[in-house]
């Protein structure tokens, strides 16, 4: 069944059955939104930390749009949030600044998913804004979800390199740079 316009069904007289009738040509609601990732905002305090979170995130993505793959959402969640999935599918039992899932094979996007409690404590660690620290986690899950990987050196000194030219795109430091 194709998904009904937030308009409502169209009734008019020469539809027998309105409850399923769209008044857009089929395909229309994908057009829309293809490649458009949804921004779920799980708890208001990442407001606090990033007054436009959702500019900074499709400012991300955009920044790494021909090296990573574009996420059907992005959810700026809780560290409880976090554990509780990376607890499930990673079977560890504690939150972790980033979550990617890949998409179920034949669909695209993928999910990102950030601990507001983590990202705020490493930002200050490291004495950078959250709302860089959040642009830099974004640009690396989406990368992760185009299939760059940090478990072996190599790896992990290509992604950091590409992460670091994407972010100066944004005019973001480099994360993997000491501050001074």
């Amino acid at each position: 069944m194709e998904p009904r316009s937030s308009l409502g069904p169209v009734l008019t007289k020469e539809v027998a059955d309105p409850v399923d009738t769209d008044p857009y040509p089929e395909g229309f609601h994908d057009a829309l939104t293809h490649g458009v990732p949804e921004i779920l905002i799980r708890d208001a305090r990442w407001r606090s930390h990033v007054p436009t979170p959702e500019q900074t995130i499709r400012r991300a993505l955009s920044a790494c749009a021909d090296y990573g793959l574009t996420p059907g959402s992005v959810v700026l969640a809780t560290d409880r949030e976090v554990r509780t999935l990376n607890g499930r599918h990673r079977g560890k039992h504690k939150p972790t600044n980033v979550l990617t899932f890949e998409p179920p094979p034949g669909y695209d996007g993928g999910d990102i998913i950030l601990a507001l409690e983590t990202v705020v404590r490493e930002a200050r660690k490291a004495g950078r804004p959250v709302r860089h620290h959040l642009a830099h986690l974004v640009v690396h899950g989406s990368l992760h979800l185009a299939g760059y990987d940090h478990h072996h050196p190599g790896e992990a000194r290509e992604m950091e390199m590409l992460e670091s030219r994407l972010l100066s795109r944004m005019h973001v430091p480099n994360p993997w740079k000491p501050r001074s």
